[in-house]
């Protein structure tokens, strides 16, 4: 397995993931709103995708991180937005080694760190507990959607 940080150049194996994550999250297949998207994503720079690969090129999993601020401390922080591994590759580490890739890469840009959402019912809650992530138990979140 090899972990890069994806450019135009790995749409195509990105494309299937990105999809494949929606539809664990309930949405329709849509190949070609994903393509658009990672395509706005990644020319604009206004997120960062860590992408797994096997030997041959096939994709494995990703994740991705959009960058953001805390104005307490006055420090950039990132939302690690999206986890994913493929269902042919689970059970193999790719998740873990994808949020050590995250983790050093807030290192290497002097974040105050990363922060995720997920749902309730997610089992990945396992692998963040275990890779020393906190639930965060003193606030709330809220959302607003038009």
């Amino acid at each position: 397995m090899k972990i890069v940080r994806a450019t135009l150049s790995n749409l195509e194996q990105l494309i299937p993931l990105f999809d494949g994550y929606r539809m664990f999250y309930k949405q329709d297949s849509n190949s070609e709103a994903a393509r658009v998207f990672l395509i706005e994503r990644l020319q604009k720079k206004d997120s960062v995708i860590f992408l797994a690969t096997a030997s041959d090129g096939i994709g494995l999993g990703f994740t991705q991180l959009y960058p953001s601020f805390s104005s307490v401390s006055m420090q950039r922080l990132y939302i690690l937005n999206d986890l994913f591994v493929s269902s042919e590759a689970r059970k193999r580490g790719i998740g873990e080694a994808l949020m050590k890739t995250a983790k050093q890469f807030a290192i290497s840009e002097g974040a105050k760190g990363l922060t995720l959402e997920t749902a309730i019912d997610n089992t990945a809650q396992k692998l963040y507990q275990r890779l020393g992530w906190k639930k965060d138990t003193d606030v709330n979140h809220y959302t607003w959607e038009v």
